[in-house]
């Protein structure tokens, strides 16, 4: 026995020595891959993730022996910084997303001149350490240059040996991961949706390579999946339950002959509507267009990476956001049957208005392919830069200066539709200068324990956190938004227009920056714990259930005012937008993925991009499999669960195959 661990270790130590500059490549691509993981989804006690990226980095290290030792470097380096680059970009990205980069995205990278501030606010000095890992491996290699390391592994290096064997060995890894992985686990692998399951149970770089494939394989070949995806579509739409909430109700036609405005209000949640601070509101306007108009307060955007993209096309098309990248900047040129384009059939014309470059968000194409006329977007308005907040005009001047806009189209068309998107309340929410104050300062009783006596201190602990500047940013947006209704109330024209206001999704601010709201002390400065009577349970699903935005419907027409006014409690997604608005017109969007909310009303099911959904019974998340229930006394059926699962994964499917194979587009020309 003590013959044959001599032997064992006496080849280990010989591999050690002959592959030094590899192991080194091993290692740290290794830890890179580690650090990832532990900057975002954290390192969980299964084995798996580890394997599975030991197994890639080992196939991919395998190529290098093909190489001549004295190149081996150059092979290894590039991957290294390959690497080293994906952990640095899915880093950041999971603090904005909470999710990990898709190959899709990196064709809106031409988006981020207009947001620098928010990825340099997101920054980590931490993330340095991916630049790091190229520097070490670059230091290692100077070393073994420095001794006669490469001429001595040129003389006795056998390449293809050494590939075979550790090909063979990275494939016996990744086989064991797959052995182990249950059905499910293929599943999300195949369709991508669950990023953060993916990396969690696959690793970071089976992940980001599936995701490479599952990105270009439809644009390399169009014809690739194309007729089961045509089958799912035409299963899905000529099945019985598509047919159901369909029916007339008191809301159909109701806006027959009006022209209606959607005002997308950035960023702007509604938490944010229930806070004042010393008798003052944080959203005084908001919460009056609230009591005046039609109020949805279980509202839910549906967004993915394209975040204010997703919106617009969501709402308009009710379609879901595409699974990988951006419908604006990947899918742009496809065929969607929308709001504007339905409403265009009776005459409407139709337009956007943005303070920002036409080009952010691939706007400039894809704005008109979804059927918008007339686009007014930065070089329609007169401003100079103290007039730009962040990523554009500020909303108080591009609100006046829409109005003439605005009043212009009334006059020239019978029928218009359009589309006006803020820009000011956009993260980072650090422009507390052109914001203004916003005093959050509260009297406090404590106790002064040397003279035993209470006093009264007052406190202003929210200022300069990040829900305090955020707020500070909310209400800016709110006070604009008040002056937009003044100069609408005051003008002689929009007697004859329906408003939407809508929040276009949430801030993107974690739990712990939001909890700092609900359970900071502000008599020691600290939070409260569990075991404090003032503690609230701001949980990773109250903080989903948080998001919830704004939609507000709102006229100044006397006849239109009690028709659209209450509150609807209903649980509504943004994709239930269209189909609801179109039905006060008297139309429908036959391809429409979203219901009318007066017909579905408490049967709907709020689907998001990563698998989870919402119900009026509860929350439920795809990747852990947990759920929320809403209210304790509800009982859960047995399959509740699982038959809402498989409508949320098939309206995905669904929706992804009309955006990618572009059905819509070839059903139209196969009816031709």
């Amino acid at each position: 026995m003590s013959v044959m661990l001599k032997k064992i270790k006496k080849i280990i130590i010989e591999y050690i020595i002959s592959n030094r500059l590899f192991l080194s490549y091993v290692v740290i691509s290794l830890i890179s891959t580690l650090v990832t993981r532990s900057y975002t989804i954290g390192l969980e006690k299964s084995i798996y993730p580890f394997i599975t990226d030991l197994g890639i980095i080992l196939i991919i290290g395998s190529i290098g022996y093909f190489i001549k030792p004295k190149n081996q470097y150059k092979y290894f380096f590039t991957c290294v910084c390959i690497f080293s680059l994906i952990g640095l970009i899915n880093s950041i990205y999971y603090v904005f997303y909470s999710s990990f980069a898709s190959i899709g995205e990196l064709a809106s990278l031409s988006q981020t001149e207009t947001v620098t501030g928010s990825i340099w606010e997101k920054f980590r000095i931490h993330y340095l350490i991916f630049i790091f890992f190229p520097l070490i491996f670059n230091i290692i290699h100077k070393k073994l240059s420095a001794s006669s390391y490469y001429n001595f592994i040129n003389c006795i290096e056998k390449s293809k040996t050494m590939v075979m064997s550790t090909l063979i060995v990275g494939i016996t890894l990744l086989a064991t991961s797959f052995i182990f992985a249950q059905k499910s686990d293929y599943s999300r692998l195949k369709k991508q949706w669950n990023r953060l399951y993916i990396v969690d149970r696959f690793g970071v770089l089976l992940y980001q390579g599936n995701d490479i494939v599952q990105t270009l394989t439809p644009k390399i070949n169009s014809l690739f999946g194309y007729e089961d995806a045509l089958k799912l579509f035409n299963d899905y739409y000529s099945s019985e339950d598509n047919q159901k909430y369909k029916e007339e109700n008191k809301y159909t036609n109701i806006l027959d002959g009006y022209n209606i405005i959607f005002v997308h209000m950035e960023s702007i949640q509604d938490f944010a509507m229930d806070l004042e601070y010393d008798g003052e509101q944080i959203t005084p306007n908001l919460n009056k267009l609230a009591k005046e108009g039609l109020f949805f307060s279980n509202f839910y955007p549906q967004v993915s990476t394209g975040t204010s993209s997703d919106t617009e096309f969501t709402l308009l098309s009710s379609l879901m956001p595409a699974a990988s990248g951006t419908v604006f900047v990947s899918y742009y040129n496809r065929n969607y049957n929308t709001l504007p384009k339905i409403l265009k059939e009776d005459g409407y014309f139709t337009f956007s208005m943005h303070g920002n470059l036409a080009s952010m968000w691939n706007r400039n194409k894809a704005h008109p392919n979804l059927g918008y006329d007339g686009m007014y977007f930065e070089e329609s308005f007169t401003y100079n830069e103290d007039d730009v907040i962040n990523l554009g005009i500020n909303d108080k001047l591009f609100f006046q200066e829409s109005i003439p806009i605005l009043e212009n189209i009334e006059i020239e068309y019978t029928n218009y539709m359009g589309t006006i998107i803020t820009l000011s309340n956009h993260s980072p929410f650090t422009f507390i200068d052109k914001y203004g104050e916003f005093d959050f300062s509260e009297e406090v009783e404590v106790l002064n324990e040397e003279t035993g006596e209470i006093e009264t201190i007052t406190t202003n602990y929210l200022k300069n956190t990040a829900i305090g500047n955020y707020l500070t940013s909310v209400h800016y947006a709110d006070s604009a938004l008040g002056d937009f209704l003044t100069y609408i109330n005051a003008s002689d024209a929009f007697d004859n227009t329906v408003f939407v206001f809508y929040g276009d999704h949430d801030a993107k601010l974690t739990r712990k920056e939001i909890n700092y709201l609900y359970n900071h002390n502000s008599i020691n400065g600290e939070l409260y714990t569990e075991e404090d009577e003032n503690y609230i349970d701001y949980n990773s699903f109250e903080h989903e259930l948080n998001k919830k935005t704004p939609l507000i419907m709102w006229t100044k027409n006397a006849k239109l005012k009690n028709v659209l006014q209450g509150e609807v409690k209903y649980y509504m997604g943004m994709i239930d937008v269209a189909p609801t608005i179109l039905n006060m017109f008297g139309k429908t969007n036959e391809y429409a993925l979203g219901h009318d909310i007066f017909n579905i009303k408490n049967n709907n099911i709020i689907a998001f991009p990563n698998g989870n959904f919402l119900t009026n019974v509860m929350y439920y998340n795809n990747s852990t499999g947990e759920y929320y229930i809403l209210n304790d006394s509800t009982v859960i059926e047995d399959g509740y669960v699982d038959i809402r699962k498989d409508y949320i994964e098939n309206l995905l499917e669904v929706s992804n195959s009309i955006i990618v194979y572009d059905l819509l587009n070839k059903k139209e020309t196969n009816n031709d």
